[in-house]
């Protein structure tokens, strides 16, 4: 009679108790729904210092206006609570995440600029906008990359690159290499974090 082969694992290791196995299963669906952004530590936005940034004007159809110094916009969390929705507010100052497929710009195919929900600043023009069928808002490359902040995001034992905006510290969302061309990268962002500007 034929049994079937076990693991190392699967042999030595005792069944799973009921507390276990929910356990073992919150892990594992945690773990998929990372599509996008999760809160760690990496990506959570530092406190703002006041100081100067590197930034590129566009106009709402996304024409590039000028280069320019801007201070960096710091306020405290009272401020921010003040000026932001409550899941903006996780989302942008906490690194937290919207569920998938509910945020409110996911399908806005309109022409027009991507902009900071917290400072203004503009991050993506909408013809790089594309369907990634993950859930939230994804572009194959920022209007302009100094106006975009990456930084290494090393929570849940693998490396991902967080987003953010440099003038006010904002969270956005993670940055991964199977994009369309011609980059090969998806850039994917919580609609929260962004406001659309329409041409």
């Amino acid at each position: 009679m034929n049994t079937p082969l076990r693991s190392v694992h699967e042999a030595s290791s005792p069944p799973l108790s009921r507390r276990g196995f929910v356990s073992a299963s919150t892990l594992a669906l945690a773990a998929l729904a990372i599509g996008c952004a999760r809160k760690s530590e990496a990506a959570v936005a530092p406190a703002g210092k006041p100081g100067k940034v590197s930034l590129v004007e566009f106009s709402n159809d996304g024409k590039r206006l000028r280069t320019t110094q801007v201070d960096k916009l710091v306020k405290s969390e009272a401020q921010w609570r003040k000026q932001l929705s409550p899941l903006a507010f996780e989302v942008t100052r906490h690194a937290g995440t919207e569920r998938a497929f509910t945020g409110p710009l996911l399908n806005e195919h309109r022409k027009g600029v991507f902009r900071c929900i917290c400072c203004d600043t503009a991050l993506y023009d909408s013809a790089t906008k594309f369907e990634s069928g993950t859930g939230w808002p994804s572009f194959w490359q920022p209007i302009a990359k100094q106006n975009v902040l990456e930084s290494n995001d090393t929570m849940f034992g693998m490396t991902r690159i967080a987003i953010s905006c440099p003038r006010c510290d904002a969270h956005l969302g993670h940055v991964f290499d199977d994009g369309p061309k011609p980059t090969g990268l998806r850039y994917c962002m919580n609609s929260v974090a962004l406001r659309f500007t329409a041409a």
